[in-house]
């Protein structure tokens, strides 16, 4: 006993006097440089070798009477946000307040630490507002921690591992829970580092040897034919004999009860012609000796053998196209949005079927014609009906001037032809439209030699505006671009089919003759030139020289419609068959696509003025969208995709969409049914 409280007394002795070594030499360090002083890990390990020599066994104690409790017992809130305004920072475990020390500048809390040789370990103790100076043993631990060794040095963390489970004579394993999923599933890194593999073999990052094709030169297949080998070609054309069909499980001898026919089913059978009936009719027996012999072996054996007998000498190969190859390859439709796809708005107020629309050229305005004698002009946006002219006769084609000084309206009736003033603009542009739409006297064209007049321009009256007198019922109108010029067509066989009308001087003439019967005519959008299309042509003529340039053979029955492209080079043309055609006028007269879209009459086809997109309105009570870009490039041809089919009328008397329309500005189409509806598709 006295000898081992003199080593206990001797070991106390020596962590003592290491401890004043260790103290010591952090304050000669204190004193060498005021920046930062660091115990060093030499004489910390010193210590721990001369502690782990004399066997020393600190245990530490999981008691929590060896913990201090914190002062402030506030609990876990932010303390900087909630006691910013007080004089304290919490309560103690008494109730009292835990008073604030006093904050001191940061200059003199640095000349003070610089001063302190022990500032380095103390550490502010937000929490209990104070402040708190580690011991050595705690420096130890931290430093220990910095370099990545246990806190403790008497802590071994590479022990030898004791299997505490004793595994001989166990009936039970050790775990009986059921295999996880991850076993049974191909593993997502594996697949991952394959894909990675691959895309560096596609992209030569990685080469592949090319020993396995040699070895492929040696293996053939047991079950093909020897077509294509090199020594059936050296003796001519070897066709092999044609294989059957294997069987299934309808010639089974006993088949299931679902593959056998019915008495009445049979009956049928005979009632089919020999090509269309069943080669076999499924039976069932009860075992497999009941089985009788093929009746048709003998047949089927006769006819291979003269299948082969009656082979051709010289064998033709079938060229195996797959039909999805044929097909273009188009765009996606979301790559060619906007494009009109649902009804946004609809404009109510006809009693009878709406024959025509005309939009505004600011696209603020849309008019409208029908067969209740009336014509209307609608705000877009809203759907309100601004102004009604009770025109008294059938409204045929409605066509608003193109030239946004000029807001007149122009309306075909049956033999006359109505100039009107929608009444927008301001006063300026008001009183020019009274000048302009006023006559003093009735002026009549008359052709040489033809007592008949072509038109005579009136004033009318109640709507203030011109009436046009043709001899003739009036089919369509359409105004040139700089909205001084339009025409009219008289669908008749004479030379006044085709009338030219300048408004400023109220005058008409007639310079196209022998056209044969016209449908409609629209002029060029930026050149002088004019387009005639009659029931099966379409006529180009120069305004300039009043002579033909261009005969364009569509192909169809009857032409109903046709639209010029913005840039003017390219045409669709509408037929009552059901047939779109666009032509390319610098590449032939002939149509360059026929689309077939519609199953009955097309009565409107119109391009839009800005974006790349032409519709088609038709009596099956739709419209068709399509997409079209035409190229700079004069070897590129035209793009055409189809879009979109827009439904929403309803069929009345065998009619059903009677026009369309393009907003000059948006992606927004408007449709015209016989159902007395308006109807407008946004995007």
């Amino acid at each position: 006993m006295g000898k081992e409280k003199y080593e206990e007394s001797s070991s106390d002795e020596e962590v003592n006097s290491s401890s004043d070594v260790v103290e010591a030499s952090s304050d000669e360090e204190v004193e060498s440089s005021s920046d930062e002083v660091e115990v060093s890990s030499d004489d910390v390990e010193s210590s721990e070798d001369e502690s782990s020599s004399d066997n020393e066994k600190v245990e530490e104690s999981d008691s929590s009477e060896d913990e201090v409790a914190p002062r402030n017992t506030v609990g876990d809130i932010p303390l900087v946000e909630w006691h910013k305004d007080e004089e304290h920072i919490g309560y103690d475990i008494k109730g009292r307040k835990i008073k604030k020390q006093p904050r001191k500048d940061k200059l003199a809390s640095f000349i003070e630490g610089a001063d302190d040789p022990k500032n380095w370990r103390k550490i502010y103790d937000e929490y209990n507002d104070e402040e708190i100076e580690l011991t050595k043993d705690e420096i130890k631990i931290i430093q220990r921690v910095i370099s990545g060794r246990t806190p403790h040095a008497e802590v071994n963390p590479y022990e030898d591992y004791v299997d505490w489970f004793e595994y001989e004579d166990k009936g039970h394993p050790l775990s009986n829970a059921p295999e996880p999923k991850r076993r049974f599933i191909p593993s997502k890194w594996e697949q991952k580092r394959v894909a990675n593999l691959v895309r560096k073999i596609r992209a030569g990052l990685i080469k592949v040897s090319d020993q396995h094709k040699e070895e492929e030169h040696n293996v053939y297949s047991l079950w093909t034919d020897d077509t294509d080998s090199v020594e059936n070609k050296k003796h001519g054309g070897y066709v092999p004999a044609p294989k059957p069909k294997l069987p299934g499980h309808e010639e089974a001898y006993n088949p299931p009860v679902e593959y056998i026919p019915t008495a009445e089913e049979i009956n049928s059978y005979e009632l089919m012609y020999e090509e269309d009936r069943p080669k076999f009719i499924p039976r069932r027996y009860l075992n497999y000796r009941s089985v009788p012999a093929y009746d048709k072996g003998v047949k089927e054996s006769f006819d291979r053998c003269l299948d082969q007998y009656l082979c051709p000498r010289t064998r033709k190969k079938r060229i195996n196209i797959d039909p999805e190859s044929l097909k273009p390859k188009l765009p996606s439709r979301k790559d060619l949005r906007p494009y009109p796809t649902t009804c946004y708005l609809e404009y109510r107020g006809h009693m009878g079927p709406v024959n025509c629309i005309s939009v505004d050229p600011s696209g603020q305005w849309l008019a409208s014609g029908s067969t209740d004698g009336t014509a209307r002009v609608w705000e877009i946006e809203t759907g309100r009906c601004l102004k009604i002219w009770e025109v008294g006769e059938v409204a045929r084609q409605i066509c608003w001037n193109p030239s946004p000084d000029r807001p007149i309206l122009a309306v075909v009736l049956e033999y006359d032809v109505l100039l009107l003033y929608s009444g927008m603009g301001d006063i300026d542009i008001q009183t020019k439209m009274k000048e302009l739409l006023h006559i003093s006297e009735p002026g009549a064209t008359e052709d040489a030699g033809d007592s008949k007049s072509a038109a005579t321009w009136i004033q009318h009256e109640k709507h203030d505006g011109i009436r046009m007198k043709h001899f003739k019922a009036v089919s369509s109108i359409e105004w040139h671009f700089k909205g001084d010029y339009f025409t009219t067509v008289v669908p008749s066989g004479d030379s006044k089919a085709i009338l030219l009308h300048q408004l400023s001087k109220k005058h008409s003439e007639t310079p196209f003759r022998k056209l044969g019967i016209p449908v409609t005519a629209v002029f060029h959008p930026s050149k002088k030139k004019f387009f005639v299309a009659t029931k099966k042509f379409v006529h180009v003529y120069d305004l300039s020289k009043v002579e033909k340039i261009q005969k364009l053979e569509t192909g169809v029955r009857e032409i109903s419609s046709i639209s010029i492209h913005p840039g003017g080079e390219n045409i669709i043309v509408g037929s009552k068959e059901g047939k779109m055609c666009w032509f390319d006028l610098e590449l032939s007269t002939r149509p360059y696509k026929t689309l077939k879209v519609h199953s009955k009459d097309i009565t409107r086809v119109t391009f839009h003025r800005t974006y790349p997109l032409f519709a088609s309105a038709s009596d099956d009570c739709t419209a068709y969208v399509f997409h079209s870009t035409v190229y700079s490039d004069l070897n590129q041809n035209p793009l055409i995709v189809p879009l979109e089919i827009l439904r929403g009328h309803k069929p009345e008397h065998g009619r059903g969409v009677l026009d369309c329309k393009y907003h000059p500005r948006q992606p927004w189409l408007f449709t015209a049914g016989a159902d007395s509806i308006i109807k407008l598709y946004c995007h």
